[in-house]
Formats: structure tokens, sequence, C-alpha cells
């Protein structure tokens, strides 16, 4: 979120935010007031977010290509991905803290948060056991289920972030799938052949959560729209 001021100085205090319970945790509050007293902006914190994301999707796209040290890749991205949360969750708390929130900030607030979605998905799809076509395709699903979040807000209903696959549950789904593959042996790791129509690829665990995701994003933008409709007829 920007830390410029409303244009007419007000105290803009934005009430329509992603519901976050990590937000009411004193570790959390803290950090934020250590943030703010060193004069750390809410726009450097959600471009650290994008960056630690972009590094976890080049680290994903690395493991299929230096496949001894896959394990230490996967664990970065894993890290590059929690920061990633954590950085989100942050800029608005410090923009809010700082008494700098604005409209304006949340406009920009949006374009890391799909840069980083992309860089995630789509790294994770040239991951060792990943499949290209359905990285690409839930990097699409996942900026589709943020349209339709910002269309029904432009629309003068509330900003809604149901899940079941919104924005934190799409990274909890390759946080958790990075370690499972990061503590299972290869040599154990379940592993699928595609049909030739879907070019006969040998894919593995992280293909199986790219799927997920994406049949959980299509269930997401439904009961978005069926949710953010019936708040318009209300």
């Amino acid at each position: 979120m920007s830390n410029e001021p409303t244009p007419s100085g007000s105290d803009y205090q934005p009430t329509d935010r992603r519901p976050i319970a990590s937000r009411e945790r004193a570790v959390f509050k803290r950090v934020a007031a250590i943030l703010v007293s060193r004069g750390v902006t809410a726009n450097a914190i959600s471009i650290f977010g994008m960056i630690s994301a972009i590094v976890a999707g080049v680290a994903q796209f690395l493991t299929s290509h230096w496949i001894s040290g896959a394990r230490a890749l996967i664990v970065m991205a894993t890290i590059g991905i929690q920061l990633r949360l954590i950085a989100n969750m942050l800029d608005g708390m410090v923009a809010i803290a700082s008494g700098k929130a604005s409209r304006v900030g949340e406009l920009y607030n949006e374009m890391p948060d799909r840069v980083a979605d992309a860089a995630v998905l789509i790294g994770a799809g040239y991951a060792i056991g990943g499949e290209p076509t359905l990285g690409w395709l839930a990097a699409v699903m996942a900026v589709f289920v943020a349209y339709v979040r910002a269309m029904g807000k432009a629309a003068g209903a509330h900003n809604e972030f149901c899940g079941p696959m919104a924005k934190q549950h799409r990274m909890v789904a390759i946080i958790v799938t990075c370690l499972v593959m990061a503590v299972i042996p290869s040599s154990i790791t379940p592993a699928w052949v595609l049909p030739s129509w879907l070019g006969g690829r040998t894919v593995s665990l992280m293909a199986l959560a790219l799927a997920i995701i994406i049949v959980g994003c299509v269930a997401t933008a439904v009961r978005r729209t069926i949710r953010i409709a019936h708040a318009l007829k209300s």
C-alpha cells in the first residue's frame, strides 16, 4: 500500500481489507511498529514481497535444471513465498500505523500482488515434477480470481475475499507441496505420465498441486461472482 497521504490530507482508514488473523499477533504488530519507526515505507515492503516471490519462482524453475541442488532450491522457494505472504500483511499494517494509507495506495498494492502470483505459479509449472501449461493456467486463473473481486468492488459491492483458493490459499498449497518435496526422497515420490495429447510428460506432486489450484480458482471465481451478485441485488 502506498505511503503517500491522500490529496485532501485526511486520515484515510481502509475498512474493506482482506481478513488476516495474523495481523492481531503481537509479534507482527511489533515488527510493523519497528518498520514505521525506521521510516520503511509500505511501498518498499510491497516491492520486497514481489521480489521475494520472483526469487521463489526462479528457484522453482531451476529445480528442473539443477537436480543435485533441487532440495536447497525448494527450501529457498518456500522461504521466498512465506516472505511474500508476510510482506503482503505488513505493508498494510505499516501504511495504517504510519497514517499514510490512501486509496491510491490500495491501487498500487494490487500490482505487485499480481506479479508475485504469476512468478510463483509459473515457476511452479517449470519446477521439477511440474507442468508448464498448468503453471501458466494457474497464473491466469489467479489473476482472474483477483479480477472478479476488483470488478465486484468497482460495481459497488464490498471486496470479496472468499476462497476456497484465495491468494493465501494458493501460496499455502505451493508451500506445502515444496515442503513435502523437500522431505520425501525422490525415489518414492509419486509420478504420473500425462496423455500424449498433453505432451506425454512425466509429472509429480507440483503438477498435482497446480491442478488443484486451478480447480479451486474456478470454484472461487464462481463463488465470488455469486456472492457479489447477491450483494449488488440487496
